[in-house]
């Protein structure tokens, strides 16, 4: 599989990674035996990006990931995030009912420079491993702060982001950047530091493209920060589901969720294949995250990610209104 770099780094990312909210218990439980075999799944198929977080089932998916990769001979690019400290918590029914296979362990909101040393240090006795390849910080922004957002981006912009620079520094991790599903927040982020990576998720998808396209990738091309793609499906919906940015789909989304349908149909292509090959596309993104529970669904979308895409597919689309004419198309012939 293809490798990519993250911005000036050394670090090479494949072009189709694993994310792991799933793998956390992320809305459906997931056995400790079917979570192994994903990510076994992931390597055979040649996957060498795997993405986790504290935050995916309070520190489950960490614990599931450095179960399966660690002390494994292949070279793999692991990446985490920074800005939540799980603390010690018995839940009650009804707590956090997002994480089915949730540890028991509560987050709490932490961006200053001991958050993140902190936190970087838990995600390593998780995970057992002795670095880490990539850290973001992770939701920073309006839609998750609200009105606590100018307080913790000035934490993540001031004492943060040092403690990421100093990270690097020391070669305890390869690449910094921030992990978000908004455009706007990585947008002020570039005008205080240089990032070697963004996670955009859900922002870069077969069903919108703008802002991103028009402003945030240019930007990041100019300052050399490579994007990574997550929420490609937009949380489900372009795989089969009703749930969009994890709630359930408007009339408006659900209809043009099956105008995209239709072409892909006409041109006898997946429209998970469609989805997952438009942003590799772009000159500016690295890698696409997807999340999967099952060996078959990992299985399932490597073949969506290889799968030949007619031109005439994306001509059809951009010709119905569906797709941005300046959004780059992949070059694959079917």
């Amino acid at each position: 599989m293809e490798q990519r770099r993250l911005g000036n780094t050394d670090v090479r990312v494949t072009t189709l990674g694993l994310g792991t909210a799933p793998l956390g218990g992320l809305f459906t439980s997931v056995t400790e035996e079917a979570a192994a075999q994903t990510i076994a799944a992931a390597l055979e198929g040649g996957i060498r990006f795997f993405d986790t977080a504290p935050w995916y089932g309070f520190g489950r998916a960490e614990q599931r990931m450095g179960n399966r990769l660690r002390g494994a001979q292949e070279s793999l690019v692991v990446s985490t995030k920074v800005g939540r400290l799980l603390e010690p918590c018995v839940h009650a029914p009804g707590d956090w009912p997002e994480w089915e296979d949730k540890l028991p362990f509560a987050p709490r909101h932490d961006y200053g420079y001991e958050g993140v040393h902190r936190s970087f240090e838990d995600s390593l006795t998780r995970l057992g491993l002795p670095r880490i390849d990539v850290l973001f910080l992770h939701d920073i922004g309006c839609l998750t702060h609200g009105a606590e957002h100018d307080r913790h981006f000035s934490d993540a912009m001031e004492g943060g982001l040092r403690a990421l620079q100093e990270l690097r520094a020391a070669g305890k991790i390869g690449a910094l950047g921030i992990g978000v599903n908004e455009v706007e927040v990585l947008s002020q982020a570039l005008d205080v530091a240089a990032w070697d990576v963004f996670l955009l998720a859900g922002r870069y998808t077969l069903l919108e493209q703008e802002p991103a396209l028009t402003s945030l990738f240019p930007a990041c091309q100019r300052a050399g920060t490579s994007i990574v793609i997550g929420g490609a499906f937009n949380s489900g919906l372009l795989a089969g589901g009703d749930t969009y940015n994890y709630t359930n789909a408007t009339e408006k989304i659900l209809h043009r969720r099956d105008a995209l349908l239709r072409v892909c149909r006409r041109h006898d292509i997946a429209l998970e294949a469609a989805a997952l090959q438009l942003p590799l596309a772009h000159p500016a993104v690295a890698s696409v995250l997807v999340g999967c529970r099952t060996p078959q669904e990992v299985h399932a979308n490597l073949d969506h990610v290889s799968k030949g895409i007619p031109c005439a597919l994306w001509a059809d689309l951009m010709s119905e209104g569906l797709l941005d004419e300046a959004v780059p198309i992949s070059e694959k012939r079917a």
